[in-house]
């Protein structure tokens, strides 16, 4: 990269290399106008460079007319006016302009120009002299001396070219001198040659430093006048002066029609008074006039003072700037100021502003002006010795509407909830967005506990009413969270933090209901942090182990399978259940990596048992958005060597949830391997049928808690059953009772059909060495397991 400075900027910096075109400088566009200003000089001398040379040659006509033969003269004669008309015409044809661009490829081209002259009028010196009169080497030289100057004068803004003529000609006259032995005028001739170069050199660069300056002040002017067009045309700035009792003197056309006022009338009256407009008479200042008022009193410099001015009957507002003026006796004589109109201004940070503490979408405040909201309310607490409060609210099955509906119904129903939070809000009270389906209250006066568990109330009973959004109804609930402070919390980091425990445990509790802070949140909160730091490491030290509960055959009680659960004993907490850790691997993204590590583990143990007993291992909705969860299953087929029909993949629900995420097709993949499907707890989920008949499930899990209903005769329960049954077959489907822990409850589901039955009754989770016993032994009919 060339860092070379722009000759306008440092004229001692240009190179010789730049000078004579050679190479470009850092500012190329600089650079081309130079050169095309000096092709432009050596255009407008080329006649005069003509001329020089045809009266050049008749003078050498003249003095060898007598001593070289006509024809070797006529024929030199006529050579070098060919080269001087060809470098006149080219010159001449040139469409460079003076204002105009060139490249370094124009530039170096002109170097031909000096050489073809130096070739035609070396000629002379080489071959007339031989046999010339004894006064035809003065004369010659002369001639020679004459042209080499004109040439020099013609062809200096040519640098390249100049060199080429003077040059290579005294080079030639040089060379021929010194060979005679007349070494003293070999000796002239070099220093004549030399001076030439240097003076064209010199000339070079003064024309080059002269053009440079004359475009960046063109580029200066040019600036300017801009930006006295804009001041001009945007009308938007003005002097004003005052006397020394602040009344308006020398008022200038532009200053009047910003007051609104005529220009003749203006001068005299009151500066503040003007100002002040309307509210002159009232007494009602802005603070602003109130501070420019001080600082004219005070007889002190200011600036960017802002305040509101009304303009035939519109506020404006301006921003001032001014310093007091004084005569040579040092006495104070008034202000000298400038002003402007920075209502769009305004106008427009205004806007930023909004932006800055407004959500888009809904209009609520958002994050950070609910925390500064918080923060105030937390400050004035703590002054007066009051209290505030803080809910934070989180939708309930909003997930469902997106995934189902998309985004804009998502964001047209969260428009119609911030409507509706907005107008439950009274005075003190503020709500606002925090991001996605999250909402918060600021109540400023939390000291009646009563007023602000009924608001809690009415936000969860007002927004679990439908919605009507683009002919759909849409159902959906709220769980809030609510934390007082500073009892909950003594800065609004704290007590936010409360109400999220708050909110976690509303949602805990079945959701659609408010949860206050108590103090044992946050120890839950900090074991719950502890055990998925526990979690994160229980693959890697070993922790996790599978256990394996039998399935068997409803009529024959015959072992059909078994299905991994998996059980973590840790070494800090002991015995963890699943239903704490599970949970807690799904919400800190840990599901995957052990599901993965069940899959393996589950599919390398079913291995080694008998052929016909499957394995069926639960799956996550988390582990079915994942896309490689086929070569997942592919590979642990692979590297177990189990057969896919001996795999059993179970799933909830839930994951018809996710349909956007593409669970749907993962399973359909998964099929397509040969691994069966499961659908677990059916019927407590969302009895998605329409995804029942379209996936090819083998069979059906029936949850445990239609079983024991049942078994108590709850007439519901047996109904259920006895219609995900007659489902299953129709469907061609097999249903397994899940929870069965009696005969009586095993002769009751076998009554109603199930093809296969799990529980207690049949036997517990067992250690992995005691399945693989089980499995291989065999298990008939009343082989019951206590």
């Amino acid at each position: 990269m060339n860092n070379d400075p722009a000759p306008a900027a440092n004229p001692k910096a240009i190179r010789f290399s730049q000078l004579l075109g050679l190479r470009d400088g850092a500012d190329a566009t600089q650079w081309a106008q130079i050169r095309a200003s000096q092709l432009h000089a050596g255009r407008q001398l080329s006649l005069f460079l003509l001329a020089a040379n045809l009266l050049g040659a008749a003078a050498a006509i003249w003095v060898f007319a007598h001593a070289v033969d006509h024809l070797r003269l006529i024929g030199w004669a006529v050579f070098v006016g060919v080269v001087a008309v060809t470098i006149t015409v080219r010159r001449l044809a040139t469409h460079h302009r003076e204002d105009g661009y060139a490249t370094t490829a124009d530039l170096r081209n002109t170097v031909y120009e000096g050489g073809a002259l130096a070739i035609a009028w070396s000629v002379p010196p080489v071959l007339f002299l031989s046999g010339g009169a004894p006064g035809a080497a003065y004369a010659l030289w002369m001639i020679l001396s004459v042209l080499m100057t004109a040439g020099a004068v013609a062809m200096a803004p040519l640098a390249l070219a100049t060199i080429a003529f003077v040059g290579g000609l005294g080079f030639i006259v040089f060379a021929q001198l010194a060979i005679v032995g007349a070494y003293a005028q070999a000796g002239a001739t070099a220093a004549f040659t030399g001076l030439l170069v240097l003076a064209c050199l010199n000339r070079a660069r003064s024309l080059v430093i002269i053009r440079a300056s004359q475009i960046a002040l063109a580029e200066r002017d040019e600036t300017v006048s801009l930006l006295l067009r804009e001041f001009e045309e945007a009308d938007a700035d003005w002097l004003w002066e005052t006397d020394a009792m602040r009344h308006i003197v020398k008022a200038s056309p532009r200053f009047a029609f910003a007051c609104g006022l005529d220009p003749l009338t203006i001068n005299g009256k009151p500066f503040l008074q003007v100002l002040a407009g309307p509210s002159w008479e009232t007494g009602a200042f802005a603070p602003g006039l109130r501070t420019l008022a001080e600082k004219l009193k005070g007889r002190e410099s200011f600036r960017d003072l802002r305040l509101p001015v009304y303009v035939g009957g519109e506020e404006r507002w301006w921003e001032l700037a001014a310093s007091p003026r004084f005569d040579p006796s040092g006495a104070f004589c008034g202000f000298r100021g400038v002003g402007s109109d920075v209502t769009e201004q305004r106008a427009s940070a205004d806007r930023i502003d909004r932006m800055a503490r407004f959500d888009t979408l809904t209009g609520l405040p958002n994050r950070l002006q609910v925390n500064e909201t918080l923060q105030r309310a937390m400050s004035d607490a703590e002054q007066w010795g009051g209290r505030c409060a803080f809910m934070m609210i989180d939708l309930d099955r909003f997930k469902a509407v997106n995934d189902t509906l998309g985004h804009p119904i998502g964001d047209r129903l969260l428009g119609r909830v911030s409507e509706r939070l907005a107008h439950l809000m009274g005075s003190g009270e503020m709500c606002g967005r925090l991001g996605g389906d999250e909402f918060a209250v600021v109540v400023r006066d939390g000291s009646d506990i009563t007023r602000i568990e009924a608001l809690a109330r009415r936000i969860i009973e007002t927004l679990s009413q439908p919605y009507e959004v683009d002919q759909h109804t849409l159902y959906i609930g709220a769980s809030v969270g609510l934390a007082v402070g500073p009892r909950d919390g003594r800065t609004a980091e704290m007590l936010i933090r409360s109400a999220d425990l708050a909110l976690y445990r509303a949602k805990d509790a079945g959701r659609g209901v408010y949860h206050a802070y108590e103090p044992e949140l946050h120890v839950q909160a900090e074991e719950r942090r502890v055990l998925e730091m526990a979690l994160r490491q229980a693959i890697e030290k070993g922790e996790m182990h599978l256990n394996y509960q039998p399935v068997v055959d409803a009529e024959s009680a015959r072992l059909k399978g078994f299905e991994a659960l998996v059980r973590w004993q840790s070494a800090q907490f002991g015995n963890v259940s699943p239903a704490k850790f599970i949970p807690l691997a799904e919400e800190a993204r840990l599901i995957q990596p052990i599901g993965e590590w069940v899959l393996r583990t589950a599919c390398h143990e079913a291995a080694q048992w008998p052929s016909d007993i499957r394995v069926a291992v639960n799956v996550s909705p988390d582990q079915l958005q994942n896309p490689n969860f086929v070569q997942v299953v592919t590979s642990a087929l692979a590297s177990s060597g189990l057969s896919p029909e001996r795999l059993e993949l179970e799933v909830t629900e839930s994951v018809f949830m996710h349909e956007g995420l593409g669970a749907t097709k993962v399973l359909e993949s998964i099929l397509d391997l040969g691994v069966r499907l499961s659908l677990d707890d059916f019927g407590t989920g969302y009895s998605s049928l329409g995804y029942l008949s379209r996936t090819r499930f083998s069979s059906i899990k029936i949850d445990r808690s239609f079983v024991q209903g049942a078994s108590q005769g709850v007439k519901e329960a047996i109904a259920i059953i006895r219609a995900v049954v007659a489902l299953a077959q129709s469907l061609g489907m097999a249903t397994t009772a899940e929870g069965v822990e009696t005969e009586t409850e095993h002769r009751m589901v076998q009554d109603l059909g199930c093809t296969k039955v799990q529980g207690y009754y049949f036997g517990r989770p067992l250690p992995v060495e005691e399945a693989r016993a089980l499995a291989c032994r065999g298990w008939g009919a009343g082989s019951v397991a206590a």
